[in-house]
Order: C-alpha cells, then structure tokens, then sequence
C-alpha cells in the first residue's frame, strides 16, 4: 500500500496532478481546495512535491485510487469523512473545495447549510455526515491551515496536549490550561475526541 509520495509535478489537471517518483509516473487524485495551492506552487516554478496519500480499493473500485494530501491530518480528515455511507473517495473529493478545518467546523456546529455548500452535497448527505461525524472531528475543527504529525500516547490527555502544542501552536501552559478547564466543565470525558471537542466547545464562549 502506498501510504506518501515525494517527487516532481509532470502535470495537473481538473482534478488530479501527475507526479513522477523514480522514474514511475503516479495519478494522483487531489481535492480541489488543495489543487488551488499546487496550481499557484506550479506558476511560481515549484515543482518538487510531498504527498501523504490515501489509498483506496474496494471490490466495487478494484482499480486503486490515489488521494493526495500536504498534511497528515487532512488525509486523516478524509478517510474519515468517506466512512459516511454513500460518499466514497472520488464523491469526497469532489466535496472537499473548502480546507479540512471549515469542514470540520460545520460538522461540529450541526451546520448542514455550510455542508450542503460542499459540491455533490446535499441536504440528506449533509445530515448523514453530522450524524456520523458529530463528536470526532472536533481535533480538525481546532486545525490552523498548517499542521504536523501527532505522536500517538496512550493517555488521552496526554495527546491532546501533544496536539495543541505540536500542531495547532498552544503554549505548554495554554494548552494545559484549556484541557483542565475542559475537564472541570464535563469530568466524564474519557476520550480525546470527548475533550477535542469540548475543548472546542469553550472556545467558542
């Protein structure tokens, strides 16, 4: 399985871009708030690419499509948004024309009329992602537009803190802050989407 990808852009198209690794050509399928950056990266003359990629085959898709992201956390974003009955990855793509963490706001925020300014979305599909998203994308929703890999630690306060610090540029004593105040306003929270999300929840206070 191909999991990231590093080489030149050879060519961009609609909705893909072909990008050349070892002398082997790869069609990488790319959402279209992304493609926007590649094309701008393309007229300024840079070419080199880095892709996390989701890789994705079914027995109704045997042929392998290639899904290209800059950031781990979108492509995580993604293979979770295609767990949503009836959008698999080419519907996904065409969806995502807004980044990750707007996405994720509106998902957060039960705000079906947002989603269904989403391409190919509309109100059913809409109201099938909130009910399936709901509560698991609060960590997306926090996203700044740049962001890095978290550590996986095992205590989930642990990784929130690891998140807030490491990606989303919290202080240590900011980020502390927020979680334990997280904590005190709902002490059954025994899961860092649970906290992501009601970490979440207090910043829009």
């Amino acid at each position: 399985m191909i999991s990231y990808l590093e080489g030149k852009l050879v060519k961009t198209y609609d909705d893909r871009i072909t990008l050349l690794v070892n002398g082997i050509g790869y069609d990488i399928l790319i959402p279209a708030y992304l493609m926007n950056e590649i094309k701008e990266d393309e007229e300024k003359g840079i070419s080199d690419l880095k892709l996390h990629i989701s890789y994705n085959q079914t027995e109704r898709q045997p042929k392998p499509i290639l899904v290209g992201f800059k950031h781990p956390f979108d492509k995580d974003f993604f293979e979770l948004f295609i767990s949503v009955e009836d959008i698999g990855p080419t519907a996904a793509i065409k969806a995502l024309i807004k980044p990750v963490g707007d996405i994720a706001r509106s998902i957060e925020e039960k705000d079906a009329k947002a989603l269904r300014q989403l391409k190919g979305i509309g109100e059913r599909k809409a109201e099938k992602i909130i009910a399936t998203l709901k509560g698991k994308v609060a960590r997306y929703a926090l996203m700044p537009k740049i962001e890095v890999a978290a550590e996986i630690i095992e205590d989930f306060r642990k990784e929130v803190e690891d998140v807030l610090i490491r990606q989303l540029g919290h202080k240590l004593i900011e980020a502390r802050k927020m979680i334990e105040e997280a904590m005190k306003r709902d002490p059954r929270i025994s899961s860092s989407e649970e906290l992501f999300e009601e970490i979440y929840r207090g910043q829009k206070k």
